[in-house]
């Protein structure tokens, strides 16, 4: 070997020991998609938690590289909060829906969150987020709050959202075609620099209003329709953005980014309950599931969660109850932060999950969901197999046996009563403790 040779090798070792590999993370997040609003069969052996109509051979693509989740969870039935929450694995009980509301994006922005723990656990960590960001309130951008890039402080409307028309064919749909290829310059970047790096990508579809690629409706058009998923339009809609996601894994694995690289796919809530002209449905959009998006029934916030990455075995499902707001923990551990994670991340680690355990370390041992002051104020604890959903106009509470009855269809809490209470103890313990709204203001 010549010197020169000799010299590059000893380099090489030295930057490798002084600045050893970090993982590499991919978010993409959907909009108001469906547990069952693609092909990927979300409970094995259930052909019923998959669409009877939609096609998404990308989304099936991710699956079988890595892990599907049969209970993921959103951190909240509508989008703004989730999309909060993701940032800092915290609740929306513990900002948005605050007695202080006013006072808190203040404070939300005092919180630990994606940006500081990536760039705490290694400052080469370049950060980027490309599509919907719809924080509202104080509107910080992704930059205020730690991105090195992004396209900025966007809105659903940024990408063709409610009131904009629809259903219509466009050249760029939901801008699709704009964010992945930002996305894929992106990556093309980090490949080049050697620096690890976090992407999310947050697409402005499946939310309404509906575009789609003219040719897409056309191949859509030969599909056999079927019972809860039939209109033609909305299918177009969701194979454009999965295309999207195949684009994405394409430049991945282009630039030889996949072995050191995890994707997590989710949605920020469950699916509507209606399409605009599409009629109603002989079977539930979300059926097996009860409820849509706003509802803190299982079809307001279970959505689809896949993750594929180093150490996860391909095709593998796991039916552990994980939530977006594990996303933050999740990240620290896998890159070596180096603090403690404050006790108001409501999040957990999935390493262990991912490496083929069956269990989370959270602070406590339930997932909350709640919203309240300009939603309809309901609640939802989940805990082992059990959910225990809240309705605070009439005091009412539900309990739910999820691994019997996903559909939720069967109220256990009179039969079970001593269980009912335990979880209603619980649930507004919690609440009250973070100082949670739990009645409508008018604003």
């Amino acid at each position: 070997m010549c010197r020169s040779h000799v010299l590059t090798a000893i380099l090489a070792i030295s930057l490798g020991t002084l600045a050893p590999a970090q993982p590499n993370f991919v978010v993409i997040l959907s909009d108001d998609q469906s547990w069952v609003g693609s092909s990927v069969e979300m409970h094995e052996s259930h052909p019923d938690t998959r669409s009877d109509y939609f096609r998404t051979p990308a989304l099936e693509r991710l699956a079988g590289r890595g892990m599907t989740f049969s209970n993921g969870y959103a951190p909240a039935p509508f989008c703004c909060p989730t999309r909060r929450s993701l940032q800092i694995g915290q609740t929306p009980a513990r900002h948005t829906y605050q007695r202080d509301q006013a006072a808190w994006p203040l404070a939300y922005r005092a919180q630990l969150n994606i940006p500081a723990v990536l760039k705490r656990a290694d400052p080469r960590y370049r950060l980027a987020h490309f599509g919907k960001w719809d924080h509202r309130f104080d509107t910080p951008t992704p930059e205020d709050v730690g991105y090195d890039t992004s396209d900025g402080n966007t809105g659903n409307g940024t990408g063709g959202g409610r009131g904009s028309g629809g259903p219509a064919a466009r050249d760029d749909p939901k801008l699709i075609n704009h964010i992945t290829g930002q996305a894929c310059q992106f990556l093309k970047e980090q490949a080049s620099s050697g620096a690890p790096f976090y992407l999310q990508v947050s697409h402005y579809a499946v939310h309404l209003d509906i575009f789609y690629r003219e040719h897409t409706l056309r191949q859509v058009l030969t599909w056999g329709p079927g019972k809860k998923h039939y209109f033609p339009p909305f299918a177009a809609m969701t194979r454009d953005m999965d295309a999207a996601v195949g684009r994405l894994l394409d430049c991945i694995d282009s630039h030889g980014l996949a072995a050191n690289t995890y994707v997590i796919f989710l949605s920020d809530n469950g699916g509507r309950a209606t399409l605009p002209g599409a009629g109603e449905p002989p079977v539930p959009r979300n059926h097996p599931l009860r409820g849509a998006k706003g509802s803190m029934y299982e079809g307001g916030i279970r959505v689809p969660f896949l993750v594929a990455g180093p150490a996860v075995k391909p095709g593998s499902v796991s039916h552990t109850a994980v939530t977006g707001l594990d996303l933050l923990p999740t990240l620290a551990d896998l890159a070596g932060y180096p603090d403690d994670i404050p006790v108001s991340v409501d999040g957990g680690s999935l390493r262990s999950v991912l490496q083929g355990g069956t269990s989370v370390e959270r602070q406590r041992d339930f997932l909350v969901f709640h919203q309240a002051v300009s939603r309809k104020p309901q609640s939802a604890l989940r805990l082992g197999k059990w959910k225990l959903v809240k309705t605070w106009a009439d005091d009412r509470i539900e309990l739910f046996d999820l691994e019997r009855d996903s559909g939720e269809s069967r109220d256990l809490a009179a039969r079970e009563r001593d269980l009912a209470r335990k979880l209603d103890s619980a649930l507004t313990g919690f609440l009250a403790q973070v100082g949670a709204e739990t009645r409508r203001t008018e604003e």
